[in-house]
């Protein structure tokens, strides 16, 4: 299959259009609003990727940069796939570009993802497939005050070190510094 992938850092209408299924078709419930993921574009604090097909969006994600100069961090917020292409790589095709677009344009040394911490089939799905590219699960369960689900923190590291720190809590401070701006108005 033949894909583009593009980046946008300022909001996009028509491509939010295109890539707007996906999204609420991954997550239902508790996802940022679109007002929300204008707001972070539009203070260039988040950016929108999409993995298009023949002009048809397949896969979006929605990612920001925390941390300064040699401890710059990207955080993946949101990645999904359409429904009917999952488990043709898709995801881990995604994640290859979004990790080449953050390490040329921001230097980064690695990346973060929270993943729902449970044990049903589908948690453990998606677990699975961030550790088959690389990511490695910490301990440490956060558990939010408006979200009813834990969650727990995975990273790639990507500064050669391969170090992830073993209890979580240190990448949820990279989290929360994420979702502090994102939130925040204005």
């Amino acid at each position: 299959m033949n894909l583009e992938f593009i980046t946008i850092e300022e909001w996009d209408e028509a491509l939010w259009g295109r890539m707007e299924r996906i999204y609420h078709e991954a997550f239902p419930s508790g996802a940022k609003t679109e007002a929300i993921l204008r707001s972070m574009l539009n203070r260039r604090i988040g950016y929108l990727h999409a993995g298009v097909h023949q002009g048809v969006v397949v896969a979006m994600a929605v990612t920001g940069v925390v941390g300064q100069a040699a401890d710059k961090i990207l955080i993946i917020d949101y990645l999904a796939v359409d429904k009917a292409l999952r488990g043709a790589g898709m995801g881990t095709w995604m994640l290859e570009q979004i990790r080449a677009w953050a390490v040329h344009k921001h230097g980064i040394r690695g990346i973060i993802i929270e993943a729902e911490s449970g044990t049903t089939a589908s948690h453990m799905e998606r677990i699975h497939f961030w550790e088959r590219n690389g990511f490695v699960l910490t301990s440490y369960v956060h558990q939010y005050r408006m979200v009813p689900e834990p969650y727990q923190a995975m990273m790639l590291p990507l500064d050669g070190t391969g170090v992830v720190p073993d209890d979580g809590e240190a990448l949820f401070r990279y989290i929360n510094a994420f979702h502090s701006k994102a939130y925040r108005k204005g």
